[in-house]
């Protein structure tokens, strides 16, 4: 359950960085659009290896 939690706060972070992508186009801002798609990038990488770290802790 807790490993289900943790994933659960990735997609919300992950949903909050997409939401804020669509924010900045509206605001047509090109440094929030960046930011924004560089957490989107982050939140995603740290997702995969949170995964990658969850999945390797099992086969052992």
């Amino acid at each position: 359950m807790k490993n289900n939690a943790v994933f659960l706060l990735y997609a919300f972070a992950a949903v909050i960085a997409m939401s804020g992508i669509g924010v900045a186009i509206a605001e047509r801002s090109a440094i929030g659009a960046i930011v924004s798609i560089l957490a989107v990038i982050a939140v995603f990488g740290m997702g995969f290896k949170t995964k990658k770290k969850y999945r390797e802790q099992a086969e052992n």
